[in-house]
Protein backbone atom coordinates (compact mmCIF):
# COMPACT_ATOMS: atom_id res chain seq x y z
CA UNK A 1 0.00 0.00 0.00
CA UNK A 2 1.23 3.47 -0.72
CA UNK A 3 1.72 6.07 1.94
CA UNK A 4 1.45 9.80 2.05
CA UNK A 5 4.75 10.08 3.93
CA UNK A 6 7.84 10.60 1.83
CA UNK A 7 10.19 7.59 2.22
CA UNK A 8 13.12 8.09 4.56
CA UNK A 9 16.67 8.35 3.24
CA UNK A 10 18.54 5.09 2.78
CA UNK A 11 22.21 4.74 2.01
CA UNK A 12 23.26 3.70 -1.45
CA UNK A 13 22.53 4.71 -5.00
CA UNK A 14 20.25 5.03 -6.82
CA UNK A 15 17.66 6.43 -4.46
CA UNK A 16 14.52 4.81 -5.79
CA UNK A 17 11.63 6.74 -4.29
CA UNK A 18 8.05 6.65 -5.42
CA UNK A 19 5.52 8.95 -3.82
CA UNK A 20 1.98 7.69 -4.25
CA UNK A 21 -0.96 9.27 -2.47
CA UNK A 22 -3.54 7.21 -0.60
CA UNK A 23 -6.28 8.35 -2.96
CA UNK A 24 -8.71 6.00 -4.66
CA UNK A 25 -11.79 6.49 -6.81
CA UNK A 26 -14.55 4.02 -7.63
CA UNK A 27 -17.06 4.55 -10.41
CA UNK A 28 -20.60 4.03 -9.10
CA UNK A 29 -23.99 4.02 -10.74
CA UNK A 30 -26.09 6.99 -9.70
CA UNK A 31 -29.41 6.28 -7.98
CA UNK A 32 -31.15 9.09 -9.84
CA UNK A 33 -31.28 9.75 -13.58
CA UNK A 34 -28.59 12.26 -14.56
CA UNK A 35 -27.46 13.97 -17.76
CA UNK A 36 -25.00 12.05 -19.94
CA UNK A 37 -22.09 14.34 -19.07
CA UNK A 38 -22.22 13.78 -15.28
CA UNK A 39 -20.31 10.86 -13.73
CA UNK A 40 -20.57 9.69 -10.11
CA UNK A 41 -17.57 8.43 -8.15
CA UNK A 42 -17.08 7.13 -4.64
CA UNK A 43 -13.79 8.67 -3.44
CA UNK A 44 -11.59 8.49 -0.37
CA UNK A 45 -12.62 10.81 2.45
CA UNK A 46 -9.36 12.78 2.27
CA UNK A 47 -9.87 13.87 -1.34
CA UNK A 48 -11.04 17.40 -2.05
CA UNK A 49 -12.78 18.72 -5.15
CA UNK A 50 -9.45 19.92 -6.50
CA UNK A 51 -7.82 16.53 -5.89
CA UNK A 52 -10.63 14.79 -7.81
CA UNK A 53 -10.33 17.22 -10.72
CA UNK A 54 -6.53 16.94 -10.90
CA UNK A 55 -6.69 13.15 -10.54
CA UNK A 56 -9.01 12.78 -13.53
CA UNK A 57 -7.30 15.39 -15.68
CA UNK A 58 -3.69 14.37 -15.08
CA UNK A 59 -3.96 10.59 -14.87
CA UNK A 60 -6.91 9.77 -17.14
CA UNK A 61 -6.77 12.86 -19.38
CA UNK A 62 -10.51 13.54 -18.95
CA UNK A 63 -11.85 17.07 -19.43
CA UNK A 64 -13.51 18.16 -16.19
CA UNK A 65 -15.71 21.26 -15.92
CA UNK A 66 -16.96 21.01 -12.33
CA UNK A 67 -16.75 18.71 -9.31
CA UNK A 68 -19.26 18.59 -6.47
CA UNK A 69 -18.82 16.40 -3.42
CA UNK A 70 -21.00 15.27 -0.55
CA UNK A 71 -20.55 12.93 2.38
CA UNK A 72 -23.02 10.08 2.57
CA UNK A 73 -23.67 8.84 6.09
CA UNK A 74 -23.13 5.15 6.77
CA UNK A 75 -26.11 3.09 7.86
CA UNK A 76 -26.60 2.21 11.54
CA UNK A 77 -27.92 -1.08 12.81
CA UNK A 78 -28.86 -2.23 16.32
CA UNK A 79 -27.95 -5.78 17.33
CA UNK A 80 -31.10 -7.70 18.25
CA UNK A 81 -29.49 -9.83 20.97
CA UNK A 82 -27.02 -7.55 22.77
CA UNK A 83 -28.49 -4.18 21.83
CA UNK A 84 -25.29 -2.45 20.75
CA UNK A 85 -25.30 -0.16 17.72
CA UNK A 86 -22.97 -0.62 14.74
CA UNK A 87 -22.40 1.98 12.03
CA UNK A 88 -20.93 1.53 8.57
CA UNK A 89 -18.23 3.93 7.41
CA UNK A 90 -19.21 7.22 5.81
CA UNK A 91 -18.57 7.57 2.07
CA UNK A 92 -17.65 10.65 0.07
CA UNK A 93 -19.44 10.87 -3.28
CA UNK A 94 -18.12 13.09 -6.08
CA UNK A 95 -20.27 14.24 -9.00
CA UNK A 96 -18.01 15.13 -11.92
CA UNK A 97 -19.40 17.30 -14.71
CA UNK A 98 -17.69 17.02 -18.09
CA UNK A 99 -18.22 19.25 -21.13
CA UNK A 100 -21.57 19.01 -22.93
CA UNK A 101 -20.08 17.32 -25.99
CA UNK A 102 -18.73 14.44 -23.84
CA UNK A 103 -21.19 11.63 -23.14
CA UNK A 104 -20.56 8.95 -20.54
CA UNK A 105 -22.49 5.70 -20.43
CA UNK A 106 -22.04 3.30 -17.55
CA UNK A 107 -20.29 0.16 -18.83
CA UNK A 108 -22.60 -2.81 -19.30
CA UNK A 109 -20.52 -5.58 -17.79
CA UNK A 110 -23.12 -8.32 -18.20
CA UNK A 111 -24.14 -7.76 -21.83
CA UNK A 112 -22.94 -11.19 -22.94
CA UNK A 113 -24.92 -13.01 -20.27
CA UNK A 114 -27.23 -14.75 -22.76
CA UNK A 115 -24.34 -16.06 -24.84
CA UNK A 116 -22.53 -17.32 -21.75
CA UNK A 117 -25.70 -18.93 -20.43
CA UNK A 118 -26.26 -20.76 -23.74
CA UNK A 119 -22.67 -22.01 -23.77
CA UNK A 120 -23.07 -23.15 -20.13
CA UNK A 121 -26.23 -25.07 -21.03
CA UNK A 122 -24.44 -26.67 -23.99
CA UNK A 123 -21.49 -27.72 -21.84
CA UNK A 124 -23.90 -29.12 -19.23
CA UNK A 125 -25.61 -31.22 -21.90
CA UNK A 126 -22.22 -32.43 -23.17
CA UNK A 127 -21.28 -33.42 -19.62
CA UNK A 128 -24.54 -35.32 -19.14
CA UNK A 129 -24.05 -37.18 -22.43
CA UNK A 130 -20.48 -38.05 -21.48
CA UNK A 131 -21.61 -39.39 -18.11
CA UNK A 132 -24.29 -41.53 -19.77
CA UNK A 133 -21.65 -43.00 -22.13
CA UNK A 134 -19.44 -43.69 -19.11
CA UNK A 135 -22.27 -45.55 -17.36
CA UNK A 136 -23.02 -47.59 -20.50
CA UNK A 137 -19.37 -48.63 -20.83
CA UNK A 138 -19.03 -49.58 -17.18
CA UNK A 139 -22.36 -51.28 -16.47
CA UNK A 140 -20.79 -54.57 -15.42
CA UNK A 141 -18.07 -53.12 -13.14
CA UNK A 142 -18.74 -53.17 -9.39
CA UNK A 143 -18.50 -49.78 -7.70
CA UNK A 144 -20.05 -47.72 -10.48
CA UNK A 145 -23.52 -46.16 -10.18
CA UNK A 146 -24.93 -48.37 -12.95
CA UNK A 147 -23.75 -51.68 -11.42
CA UNK A 148 -26.83 -52.30 -9.32
CA UNK A 149 -30.43 -51.91 -10.39
CA UNK A 150 -32.68 -49.41 -8.66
Amino acid sequence: MSTRWYPIYQRGNPQLRVFLPNFWMKLIRSRDEQPKNIVTFSVSMQMTKYDVKNYLEKIYKLPVVDVRTRIEMGSTKRDQVYGYVTKNDDVKVAYVTMPKNVEFTFPDMFAKKDEAQKSDEKSLEDTKQGFKKFLERNKKRPGTPGWFSI
